[in-house]
């Protein structure tokens, strides 16, 4: 089963809302990827209980979305809905998470549908209440876990190319101190970052822009990583990334998480199974239980929508 979008699959009224997530709610690739594979899923479902489909079969897996049309969702009701949470539940094994995440998917279409096109009169998916989330504290190191890992990339000396392990620690070091995304990390350019590198632009969910101040830790990576991103051997890339990969390309998000997962298993600290975006949690508490900040003042570092969000970092450290 395919696991990437590909638009020529899909009806022309659903590409058209594909294009809207991209190009007016500035959606990521990723998350109208995430958002469209889903849509797909829900339309089988649907076409597959017309049929007599048999669900979770290499048939169902097989069924054309493509004669999905404006008429094809206007039949549908509220319990389709419903029967389809059920089925991703008992079927699919989803997680509350992940049926949350299929139930927005449908949510947005049927607003972009009935709201932004007014192509339907009535929006079934706008009274479902999304299923209930366990919270969980987030994982993350401790202070003196950080400092061994940033430790153990600094001292690497089998890093290729020559120079990547200072590259690898600037990155991390960022990781820890300012608690950016990985695409956020991925992201930054040259431009992005002020003279005196006491601050850095970046662009975060949803397409929003921020500036995150830089402390001295991270100025003082930076100043030794800079004349190496400077040097000769990258005078020929045209990329106006930060951090750049081994061909001069912009280092990949992949690359990134193989980094971070590399480091930490060299630390001794990859028994605790952790990711990149761990490394986001561990500055946000961090910053939080040693550095004194405000929660309020949290919420603007890490780019959240709501104060709910940042506060179970407070959990953390009660």
């Amino acid at each position: 089963m395919s696991t990437e979008y590909n638009p020529e699959e899909y009806p022309q009224i659903l590409r058209d809302f594909a294009n809207y997530k991209a190009v007016i709610q500035g959606c990521s690739p990723r998350t109208i990827n995430e958002y469209m594979l889903d849509i797909r899923t829900f339309c089988r479902f649907i076409s597959a209980g017309k049929a007599g489909i048999k669900y979770g079969t290499p048939e169902f897996e097989q069924i054309p979305i493509f004669s999905a049309d404006i008429e094809f969702f206007e039949n549908i009701r509220q319990s389709d809905i419903y029967d389809f949470l059920f089925f991703c539940e008992r079927n699919l094994k989803n997680a509350p998470a992940a049926r949350a995440r299929k139930l927005s998917a449908i949510k947005s279409l049927y607003k972009y549908l009935s709201s932004k096109r007014s192509l339907l009169k009535d929006n079934p998916s706008a009274d479902i209440e999304a299923p209930k989330k366990r919270q969980a504290l987030p994982k993350f190191l401790t202070y003196e876990e950080s400092m061994l890992l940033l430790d153990t990339v600094r001292n690497d000396s089998e890093a290729r190319p020559k120079n990547a392990a200072l590259r690898n620690f600037t990155m991390i070091t960022l990781f820890l101190n300012c608690g950016m995304r990985l695409s956020e990390l991925v992201g930054i350019n040259m431009g992005d970052i002020d003279r005196q590198l006491r601050s850095v632009r970046v662009i975060g969910k949803g397409n929003k822009e921020r500036i995150i101040y830089l402390n001295d830790a991270c100025k003082r990576a930076l100043e030794e990583y800079l004349p190496i991103r400077l040097d000769a051997s990258y005078s020929n890339t045209r990329s106006r990334a930060l951090f750049l990969s081994s061909r001069g390309e912009r280092i990949s998000n992949r690359a990134v998480q193989w980094t971070v997962e590399k480091y930490l298993d060299k630390a001794g600290l990859g028994y605790r199974h952790l990711s990149v975006h761990k490394l986001r949690h561990t500055a946000a508490t961090l910053m939080y239980q040693k550095g004194g900040v405000d929660v309020r003042v949290l919420k603007e570092i890490l780019g959240h929508e709501q104060l709910g969000t940042t506060q179970i970092y407070t959990h953390v450290s009660n």
